[in-house]
């Protein structure tokens, strides 16, 4: 449904801390389903852990915001440009079951609760072959670089 250069048009973020690889599905307003794929070559991976790699949990977090962020810019009323970024505001309820590992193939998966106010509040999963590894509900917001909110 998306890949990797439309995302680039989409988010501000770069390597080594752009986390989306592919969109699969996309409902615009309800809900995107996302991959990463995990590989050995994350530069996180060389002191987390040397002897067991294990990607950091704030990362998995990291990339299901980047996937709620493609899903709020998915809607028509929320555009993105130079001036402003999607900022994660807050998160709830963080729950990690299991390690995710080089090789593995991590699908992103969120869904929009509600938005009010301009913040935006989504459930978040993160899965690795059908198994839950990240669980938590997120806030996201739209700013200018300056700082100021921008209406959604």
């Amino acid at each position: 449904m998306m890949d990797i250069h439309q995302i680039l048009e989409k988010l501000p973020h770069r390597y080594p801390i752009l986390l989306v690889d592919r969109v699969l599905e996309l409902e615009p307003g309800k809900r995107i389903r996302a991959l990463k794929n995990v590989s050995i070559n994350e530069p996180y991976f060389v002191g987390h852990f040397p002897h067991r790699p294990v990607m950091p949990g704030v990362l998995m977090l990291e990339a299901l915001a980047q996937a709620a962020a493609l899903l709020s810019f998915a809607d028509d009323k929320l555009q993105s440009d130079k001036n402003s970024v999607i900022y994660f505001v807050g998160i709830d309820g963080a729950r990690f079951k299991r390690p995710v590992e080089p090789g593995d193939q991590l699908i992103l998966e969120v869904t929009v609760d509600r938005i009010k106010a301009g913040i935006h509040k989504f459930s978040a999963r993160a899965s690795v072959a059908g198994e839950l590894a990240c669980q938590a509900e997120l806030m996201c917001t739209m700013r200018s670089v300056g700082g100021a909110a921008t209406p959604v």
